[in-house]
């Protein structure tokens, strides 16, 4: 019987030891399987006709005036300008969070993280809202005696709804790089006789550009990509590459679709690179440690240089409003009003109605309510495991770790748009495997999708922590008897525990808010998810579809108070 015991052990002591290696096998077959393979299907459809290699394809997109000007050129002029929209926004905020105290600071830019976890469908149908043609900006113009005016399927609306989800960002990053500046060093050449305008152009400008360069680079990368803001504010006649995928997958267009997509995703993963370049040498970096001091918004003195500032504040606070308070204070009013502008339940009434007597094809708001839990329930499975083993991977010291670091982002860079067709061609029609027909369908195939966009932003939160750990920690266990394995879960997975649970409610935001892949990979009504709900909604009636967005603001606010909870010094990517 002891021998048996000592058998055991030793097998159990064995996988121990290898389980590290194993687990980091799995996720990259889960990888292969779930996203470069179908990846993999939908360039093969723009490099393959008849089984034979060819540049056709993408050679007529390339040569096409129509697809260079009409789409390619639409789709990164619309970026640029939403890039520096962003910018124009988010720069004075990050100025305010480094620079200034203030009443409700920490708990606004608490409110940087919401890009990640607010639903694009949702801000769509808050701009819709605002600037639709019964929205509260011409109601506002309207009691004033002005005429009302036509913002919906302009690109100004897509390019303002872009800064809305993307100037956080851009204050996010910028903040964190700012108050890592080291106030000796502007002290240094104040001494020197440099005014404040010359310290900062020569000491902290400097030391800024980089976090602008990376808050431009992701911005123009989220926006080259963006599928629902445009699709529901441009709508196919201001159609980026994205929404033209779409458009020619609904005709059955494969091979244009599949060209557009390559020249998409060399875009993306090319810009993506760049960013991991960049976050790979600040990875060491640490805050500074003796920051700029903050001042008061309020002056002490008011000379005419703090009343200028003050009023610029005030000014910028004003436009903040506008932007950001407005389209979702617009979408929670036309959920309760009618179309005499009084209050009413009856949006409310439709969805309970529809759920109680709607027929099995149309849109039923509880059936998406718990699709989409239980899509997100799925990719917390699937993703979580994925982003911590990769945050691992990407922060231990071993030849390749860097070709590793940016495979293991590629389903960052690739749209989901992307992947969704990839599924939909290389899974969901099925593949043969040695004679046998393997097919991914319905929910699987969903959760699949989900989870591939979802656990870079795990392994973004995971591995800075990771790489802030102290490697004598692990040293210590090792020289104690402990495995690999065995430091890594006592001693390591406790310590960055914060950021496991905030990439998990990360995961389970991305996947109630997952809108791109979706509408490709959703079989009928019956599959719809909250997202899909609000655009079918919004395709008929704006009074249900800002209903069916409130319950989803709801949904996801609860995801976006574990992150500000669990996440909230995270100033990463």
């Amino acid at each position: 019987m002891s021998r048996a015991s000592a058998s055991v052990r030793r097998v159990a002591r064995a996988l121990e030891q290898r389980l590290l290696t194993l687990v980091a096998a799995l996720t990259a077959v889960v990888l292969l399987v779930l996203f470069y393979y179908p990846v993999a299907t939908v360039f093969a459809d723009a490099v393959l006709a008849d089984g034979r290699l060819t540049v056709e394809p993408i050679a007529a997109v390339l040569t096409s005036e129509f697809y260079l000007v009409d789409i390619i050129w639409f789709t990164a002029k619309q970026a640029f300008y939403s890039t520096l929209a962003s910018l124009a926004l988010g720069l004075p905020a990050a100025w305010l969070f480094a620079r200034f105290e203030f009443r409700g600071r920490e708990t606004l830019r608490s409110l940087t993280i919401l890009p990640f976890v607010m639903p694009s469908i949702m801000v769509a149908i808050g701009f819709v809202a605002t600037f639709g043609r019964n929205g509260t900006l011409n109601r506002a113009l309207s009691l004033v005696g002005l005429p009302p005016v036509e913002l919906l399927f302009t690109l100004e609306a897509i390019v303002v709804a872009h800064a809305f989800y993307n100037a956080p960002l851009v204050a996010r990053v910028v903040t964190a790089a700012w108050e890592s500046v080291d106030a000796r060093t502007v002290e240094t050449a104040r001494s020197l006789g440099a005014n404040p305008r010359r310290a900062f152009r020569d000491v902290v400008l400097p030391q800024l550009l980089p976090s602008i360069g990376v808050g431009a680079t992701l911005t123009f990368i989220f926006t080259f990509a963006s599928f629902p803001i445009v699709l529901a504010l441009g709508g196919f006649q201001l159609a980026t590459i994205e929404v033209f995928v779409y458009s020619r997958v609904r005709d059955l267009a494969y091979a244009e679709a599949a060209s557009l997509a390559v020249v998409e995703t060399a875009v993306s993963i090319t810009l993506t690179a760049v960013y991991l370049r960049y976050e790979a040498s600040q990875r060491s970096a640490g805050g500074a440690a003796n920051p700029l001091p903050r001042r008061s918004v309020l002056p002490a003195d008011w000379t005419p240089k703090s009343t200028l500032r003050t009023v610029g504040i005030a000014g910028y606070a004003l436009v903040v409003g506008l932007v950001f308070v407005v389209p979702v204070a617009s979408m929670v009013l036309a959920s309760v009003t009618g179309g005499d502008g009084g209050l009413t339940l009856a949006n409310y009434a439709f969805l309970a109605e529809r759920q109680a007597t709607g027929a099995s094809f149309q849109v039923k708001p509880l059936p998406a309510i718990l699709n989409s839990l239980g899509f997100a329930a799925g990719t917390l499975v699937v993703a979580v495991p994925m982003g911590v083993t990769m945050a691992v991977l990407t922060t231990r010291r071993y030849r390749g770790r860097g070709l590793i670091d940016v495979l293991s982002m590629a389903p960052f860079a690739v749209s989901g748009i992307v992947v969704g067709l990839g599924l939909l061609r290389g899974l969901v029609f099925g593949v043969d495997v040695l004679g046998t027909r393997i097919r991914v369908t319905g929910a699987l195939a969903i959760v699949a999708a989900h989870a591939v966009g979802a656990y870079p932003f795990v392994t973004r939160n995971v591995a800075p922590l990771f790489a802030r750990l102290d490697g004598r920690l692990v040293e210590s266990a090792r020289s104690l008897g402990a495995t690999r394995t065995r430091a890594l879960v006592d001693i390591e997975l406790p310590l960055v525990w914060a950021g496991v649970v905030a990439g998990a409610a990360f995961a389970v935001a991305i996947s109630i808010g997952e809108f791109d892949s979706t509408i490709i990979l959703a079989e009928g009504a019956g599959s719809y998810t909250m997202p899909v709900a609000v655009e079918r909604f919004l395709g008929r009636r704006l009074g249900p579809a800002t209903a069916m967005g409130c319950l989803l603001l709801l949904v996801t606010s609860a995801s976006f108070l574990v992150v500000d909870r669990f996440g909230g010094r995270w100033g990463e990517l």
